[in-house]
């Protein structure tokens, strides 16, 4: 049974370095924790989730700043604090509104995470949902922005010598503008969460 929630928090997750900008506007349920989070923007992003991750957001109990995301049990990610244990609504707030959430560690995808305003719950909506977005999500693993800048100047000159290559990793098409929030759909994360923690 779903608990039950009377707010949403509206967020942007905007991608760092990359202009023009590939961004996204969720509400999510008020009790959210940030593993469901970061499966929301996973999914509004279009990543896949097969790297790690990590919150970094003022903690407004100390003015310090906290690390949120997957715990390491063997001692890598020390201070790292469990995402699915900290809810949003204990850090985010109208004074402390903004994150940043990096995905993939190697390519680095740095997203800046804003907190746009708190919203009434409308009980014909079901949330999460995606309401807006620009510019479709990078490829994984094309080796951060600066990867990206290159994939792109190739992929528009079918006479480069690498557009073959790479329009075949692509699996034959990749629109950098594309983009429909309606063609987002959302994981349940708990259960994805039982995928990652083995259960």
């Amino acid at each position: 049974m779903k608990k039950s929630f009377d707010q949403v928090y509206q967020f942007k997750i905007a991608l760092m370095y990359i202009k023009p900008s590939i961004w996204r506007r969720i509400q999510v349920p008020e009790d959210y924790s940030f593993w469901d989070l970061h499966v929301a923007i996973q999914d509004a992003m279009g990543w896949y989730d097969s790297h790690l991750h990590q919150f970094t957001i003022t903690d407004p109990k100390t003015g310090m700043k906290a690390e949120i995301g997957i715990p390491d049990e063997d001692g890598f990610s020390e201070g790292i604090l469990a995402g699915w244990k900290n809810p949003i609504a204990s850090y985010f707030s109208s004074q402390n509104s903004k994150a940043r959430y990096e995905y993939d560690f190697g390519d680095g995808w740095g997203h800046i995470i804003t907190l746009e305003k708190i919203l009434p719950r409308d009980e014909n909506i079901s949330y999460p949902i995606c309401i807006d977005g620009k510019r479709a999500c990078p490829p994984e693993d094309c080796g951060g922005f600066p990867g990206y800048e290159e994939l792109l100047e190739i992929i528009k000159d079918p006479d480069h010598e690498e557009y073959e290559e790479r329009m075949d990793w692509l699996g034959g098409e990749y629109d950098p503008e594309a983009f429909d929030p309606q063609n987002v759909n959302f994981d349940d994360p708990k259960q994805r969460l039982k995928f990652v923690l083995g259960g």
